[in-house]
C-alpha cells in the first residue's frame, strides 16, 4: 500500500468531523472520497496530505513517498506569469531538475500561455497550471480537491482526459474529492462518507450495481395494456408514457420483449453514481 489510514478520527471540540475511518490506497489506483457537505471529506483530505493532524488513529505512508496537491482554491500568484509561478515553485523542492518546468509545460500543453499572468487565464487554463505545479516533484500520489468546480463541461472533460493520460503513462495514484459524481465513475475505489463515518466502500461499478436503480422510460399506444403485461409495477405513468425503476437490465429486456407491439419509443438509463449516492445518503450533492 502507498498509503493506509487506520481508525482515523478528527474532532473539533465536541464535534466529530471524521469518525474511525479506514482507507487503503494502492499504487496506480484512482480513489474517490464522496459525501455531502459537512460529511468530513475536507477534514480527511487535510489529514492525508499533512495539513492537519489526526485526533486519533494512524496514517502509514510507504517509504520516501512524494505528494502532489491540487487545492480547490489556487495557491499561485495571480500577478506572476505561468512560467514565473512554476519556476518559483520548482525551487522549493530539493531534487527537481532545471528542465522540470519546461517538461511539465510541454506535458500539459501550456506553451501558448506560459508568458501570460496567471490571473488573466481562463478557469480551464488555470486548472492545467495548478496540475502542472502539483506534478513538479514527480509525486507518487496526486490529491485533487474538487479540481473541476465551476468549470464548464467541455473543460471538465478535457481536464479528466489529461488526468487519465497521466495516470496511465506514469502509473500515477490519484485521490479525488468532487461534487460531480460522474467523475468517480471509473474509480477503482470509492469511499462514501456521511457525518464523518464510512457508509460504503467499493468500486464505482459495484456501488452502482448494488445501490443505483436503472430507469426504463416507455412511450406506448396503450398504457393500461402494457402495465398489465408487465410483472413489475411502474413508478409513474401518464396517458402515453410508463416509467419503471429496475434493479437490473434483464428486467428491462423482459418488459420490452413482452410489449414489442405496444412500444412506440423507449429510453433505458443505467443507474448512476448520483442515484447510488442519493440512495445511500438521502442527500443531493451541494
Amino acid at each position: 500500500m502507498l498509503l493506509e489510514a487506520k481508525h482515523l478520527t478528527k474532532t473539533f471540540g465536541k464535534y466529530v468531523a471524521v469518525n474511525d475511518l479506514n482507507l487503503k490506497i494502492k499504487k496506480g489506483s484512482f480513489t474517490a472520497l464522496l459525501g455531502p457537505n459537512g460529511a468530513g471529506k475536507s477534514s480527511t483530505m487535510n489529514m492525508l496530505i499533512g495539513l492537519s493532524k489526526p485526533t486519533s488513529g494512524e496514517l502509514i505512508y510507504s517509504d520516501k513517498i512524494k505528494l502532489g496537491v491540487v487545492f480547490q482554491n489556487s495557491v499561485l500568484d495571480e500577478m506572476l506569469t505561468v512560467q514565473e509561478n512554476l519556476q518559483i515553485r520548482a525551487k522549493q523542492y530539493r531534487h527537481v531538475s532545471k528542465n522540470k518546468v519546461n517538461e511539465v509545460i510541454q506535458q500539459l500543453g501550456l506553451n501558448e500561455f506560459t508568458g501570460q499572468r496567471y490571473g488573466t487565464l481562463s478557469g480551464g487554463q488555470k486548472r492545467r497550471v495548478d496540475i502542472a505545479r502539483a506534478l513538479l516533484n514527480d509525486p507518487d500520489i496526486l490529491f485533487l480537491d474538487e479540481p473541476t468546480t465551476a468549470l464548464d463541461i467541455q473543460t471538465r472533460t478535457a481536464i479528466w482526459h489529461l488526468l487519465q493520460e497521466l495516470q496511465q503513462s506514469k502509473e500515477l495514484t490519484i485521490i479525488l474529492t468532487t461534487h460531480y459524481l460522474d467523475e468517480a465513475d471509473s474509480a477503482d475505489d470509492v469511499y462514501i462518507i456521511d457525518h464523518g463515518m464510512l457508509i460504503v466502500e467499493g468500486t464505482a461499478a459495484d456501488i452502482k450495481e448494488q445501490y443505483a436503480e436503472d430507469i426504463l422510460h416507455i412511450t406506448t399506444s396503450d398504457v393500461d395494456r402494457l402495465c398489465k403485461n408487465s410483472k413489475i409495477s411502474p413508478i409513474r405513468k401518464t396517458t402515453t408514457q410508463v416509467i419503471y425503476s429496475l434493479s437490473n437490465s434483464k428486467d428491462a429486456l423482459e418488459i420490452l420483449t413482452a410489449n414489442k407491439s405496444l412500444i412506440t419509443n423507449f429510453e433505458f438509463r443505467p443507474g448512476t453514481m448520483d442515484d447510488a449516492f442519493l440512495a445511500l445518503t438521502g442527500n443531493e450533492v451541494h
